[in-house]
């Protein structure tokens, strides 16, 4: 009988017991007739911190020889002689104190013989509540919290609904050894169907396990086991929306995306994207992919990727199933002509994710408007086998997530409970333009031939292709490559299911984690060599220079510093040591104070968890070759990137402190700004705020309008553009094959307003787009040389689309909930993503203005000094490894 059968006829049975209860009922007299009381699931939870449990902890088989193994677990089994106590339940060296920060209420019998090790290694625990006749089909889902040290497995009414770090449980005995040392005890949420339910006595069964006989501690609690009514049933989708809607880059973020969501119900067994011109045209609709269910929730997750979009554009998009939609919400795909935009950077989230978090990420949100998305320097959430706390980190990004990419890295805590990483793929779609061995350079070479030694390398590169799907990976957004590697090195994912055997030194399984670091570099070389971006910017957890107390990461600093420096990379963005701290490699100093012209190193924390700094003589930045322009604790914060054409400019805020901060400035101050200046030649400073960045010797030329008086109509032509056209539309005007690759200047007169700088195509055609805010009526579109000649100009008429007015509510309107700016929440606030696209109309020739005389103000000299300095380092060779 299937799952969907059994409700049914449980549902059934429930149904006809009511129907004879009603049948009955009118056999009575009338006035003795009553209403029998509609059937609801209880709110309260049914296990909770005060329930008593009856426990085994003396090392003892609960089976007592029995041929079912699990009989324990099973309402009629006889549990009387066991111990009974409320939890929490836990030891610390045999004694009651605290485990992490859990001080349990109930001592455990620590070790077999009661005082040393080994230890028990596995303890037993059950309990048991009572439903009502017909409550028990009407429950649709039970839910329940766990915290655990090292591994837990959880029965109901002896089927198995959950298990946490079990991997190494074998089932052919109940008392084994199994799980991971974990330090502090781990997190965990499991959904259990309905179905494990019955009317009357319901019994809880958990086993604990010990990952090994010397484990210094053990700890259970079960804070909250609940019930939730029946949503529906699969197979028979019910009116819930997704939740979780995320949009993840594509390599090619200017004509595709991926989105991803959680379903609505467990009756969503397909999913969809709907997506369609925000200005009006065709819907698209996309199939997605199940993902996968994790961590015990039935929902499925869901992926999608669609590709044929135009660049520049805003799209609205829906995902989910018929009957079961989001909002319409509105995102703009990527501008490849323009420079200017915004993106955030976040460290750690990880703790206080249902307070802290939201409150940066709305700082962060309001800091940022012009955002084209976000970058996690891994450890979003604290157990990764956590529901409660994937939810809360998508509740604070609900807005920006939904309408900007997030481009995140995973770290160590998402490998927390969660080993095989199943949680961060089925949240997340990004590129599969991972390291192989096509892109690791003279590193696959170790994977040829057929000595044991190579076949293990293959097997080895083969397993970690597969494994860094969507954890190592680049994309391409407006002139900057956002490039996100794995800084964890977990056996457990870095081990092939088949390994070949192999013996000796030379063999890659005495080097695993080394290895595995080595294999990124590799391919950091390969895109970095490849780039076609004026900007690249790396992320990632664990950092190269370490900044709290204890920590160090010599591998990594091995293996990646080298190519940070060689390919003179702009910004390494890290987290992990939940402190702040930011500076340079010393052989990127120059002779003017201020000025580096190398990498900037940055580790920051936007949660709500903190550690110490390093002290000064085991500061991990000093001695190695690295200067902390700035350190700081009890910090939490965001940070914003502007992007323009020739600059970086880096701004730090400060969104929480405690008691402890080493900073005077108050919530909400720029605690760190620097800012990367890089010329078309690739001359790179980096200056401190209140510093100049060196002269240009040769700077831009200001573009200045052709007379208007000079456009008449004898020159008219030259140049082919559209006779209509909407305000904030990108068009392409049409220059002629004479004038292929051909730089120019385009204005929108009569009140000249500056387009754009763009280099004609090999065929003659530049791009332009319409300033949103340009008035309807007659215009004309001019073109000139990049030195001010008048190539030609053409008429053009705006008229924005009759169908985008305000207020009717429909997607494309603007109106509450219709996907316009700040879709998803029916506010219409707006988040100004949609201005990602249209950076050339903001590129106007104030901005120009504004740069060339910034420029002016530079002093000469200093160039000749930083040029001297880079030509002497590069006549040295490579700077040695850190």
């Amino acid at each position: 009988m299937t799952m969907t059968t059994k409700r049914r006829a449980r549902r059934g049975a429930a149904t006809a017991a009511l129907l004879g209860l009603a049948v009955a009922a009118l056999a009575v007299p009338a006035t003795a007739a009553a209403a029998e009381p509609a059937i609801e699931v209880p709110t309260a939870p049914v296990v909770d911190g005060t329930t008593t449990w009856h426990y085994l902890d003396d090392g003892t088989d609960p089976a007592r020889g029995d041929a079912n193994l699990r009989v324990w677990t099973t309402t009629g089994y006889d549990d009387a002689d066991w111990k009974q106590a409320p939890g929490s339940f836990g030891a610390k060296g045999g004694k009651l104190a605290a485990v992490g920060p859990h001080l349990p209420a109930t001592l455990l019998n620590h070790y077999l013989d009661g005082t040393a090790a080994p230890t028990v290694p596995t303890y037993f625990f059950r309990t048991s509540f009572e439903l009502e006749p017909g409550i028990a089909a009407e429950v649709g889902q039970l839910v329940g919290d766990l915290v655990y040290d090292d591994a837990v497995q959880v029965w109901v009414n002896g089927e198995k609904v959950a298990g946490f770090v079990d991997g190494r449980v074998t089932g052919t005995t109940n008392l084994e050894y199994a799980g991971d040392s974990n330090g502090d005890p781990l997190v965990s949420t499991f959904t259990a169907d309905g179905d494990v339910l019955v009317d009357g006595t319901n019994t809880v069964a958990i086993a604990l396990f010990q990952d090994r006989a010397s484990s210094s501690d053990i700890y259970l609690d079960v804070p909250k086991i609940a019930l939730l009514p029946e949503a529906g049933t699969p197979g028979e989708p019910v009116a819930v929306p997704p939740t979780r809607v995320i949009l993840t880059p594509t390599e090619t973020p200017a004509t595709s995306q991926s989105f991803s969501w959680l379903a609505g119900d467990v009756s969503h067994t397909s999913g969809q994207v709907q997506i369609r011109p925000a200005a009006g045209g065709e819907t698209r609709t996309v199939d997605a992919y199940a993902a996968g269910t994790v961590n015990g929730n039935p929902l499925q997750h869901f992926s999608a990727t669609v590709d044929g979009l135009t660049a520049a554009t805003a799209y609205e998009y829906r995902v989910g199933l018929e009957g079961a939609w989001s909002d319409w919400t509105r995102f703009t795909t990527a501008n490849p002509k323009a420079t200017d935009f915004q993106f955030v950077y976040y460290g750690d989230a990880q703790i206080g994710l249902d307070s802290t978090w939201s409150n940066v990420v709305a700082q962060a949100e309001a800091k940022a408007p012009r955002s084209i998305g976000s970058v996690h320097a891994g450890d979003l959430i604290n157990t990764s086998s956590n529901e409660t706390e994937w939810l809360n980190w998508f509740k604070g990004m609900q807005t920006s997530a939904a309408t900007t990419n997030v481009m995140a890295a995973p770290g160590n805590h998402e490998y927390s409970g969660d080993k095989l990483l199943k949680s961060w793929k089925a949240n997340f779609e990004y590129p599969h333009n991972n390291p192989s061995t096509e892109t690791i350079g003279e590193l696959a070479e170790r994977a040829v031939g057929e000595s044991d030694v190579a076949k293990q390398y293959a097997a080895y590169f083969a397993h970690w292709t597969a494994f860094a799907a969507e954890t190592v990976y680049f994309t391409d957004y407006q002139g900057v490559r956002f490039i996100t590697v794995n800084a964890t090195r977990d056996t457990t994912f870095l081990t092939p299911d088949v390994l070949p055997s192999c013996t000796g030194v030379e063999c890659p399984q005495t080097k695993v984690g080394e290895l595995w670091t080595q294999f990124q570099a590799a391919w950091l070389d390969h895109v970095l060599t490849a780039s076609p971006s004026k900007w690249n910017v790396v992320t990632f957890h664990q950092p190269v220079y370490s900044t709290s107390s204890g920590r160090d990461e010599p591998i990594l600093r091995k293996y990646w510093v080298p190519v940070f420096q060689e390919h003179d990379i702009d910004l390494v963005m890290m987290g992990h040591d939940h402190t702040y701290a930011r500076g340079y490699h010393n052989d990127d100093v120059t002779e003017t104070a201020g000025i580096t012209d190398g990498p900037v190193y940055i580790v920051s924390n936007s949660g709500a968890k903190h550690y110490e700094l390093e002290t000064p003589e085991k500061n991990v930045w000093t001695n190695n070759n690295a200067t902390q322009v700035l350190r700081g604790a009890g910090v939490t914060t965001y940070q914003v990137i502007d992007v323009t054409k020739n600059q970086l400019v880096y701004r730090s805020y400060l969104a929480e402190k405690t008691s402890s901060a080493t900073t005077e400035l108050p919530v909400g101050a720029v605690y760190d700004e620097f800012t990367v200046t890089k010329l078309a030649d690739g001359r790179k400073w980096v200056t401190e705020a209140g510093v100049e960045p060196p002269v240009d010797p040769n700077p831009p030329v200001e573009p200045t309008p052709v007379d208007e008086s000079l456009l008449t109509e004898a020159n008219r032509g030259g140049v082919t553009a559209p006779a209509n056209a909407e305000p904030g539309e990108q068009i392409e005007v049409e220059l002629g094959a004479e004038r292929a690759e051909l730089a120019v200047n385009v204005w929108l007169h009569s009140e000249p307003h500056l387009l754009g700088t763009p280099t004609a195509d090999a065929g003659g055609t530049v791009s332009a787009t319409i300033p949103a805010d340009a008035p309807e009526g007659e215009h004309r579109l001019v073109v000139q040389s990049s030195e001010g000649q008048l190539i030609g100009w053409a008429p053009i008429r705006l008229a924005a689309d009759p169908g985008t007015g305000p207020g009717t509510g429909e997607p494309g309107t603007g109106g509450p909930g219709t996907g316009g700016p700040g879709a998803g929440n029916g506010s219409g606030s707006g988040n100004g993503s949609a201005s990602a696209g249209d950076g050339l109309a903001h590129t106007g020739a104030e901005i120009q203005t504004a740069l060339w005389l910034a420029g002016a103000l530079l002093a000469a000299g200093a160039v000749t000094a930083i040029i001297a300095v880079r030509r002497r380092r590069q006549q040295a060779g490579d700077a040695p490894e850190a």
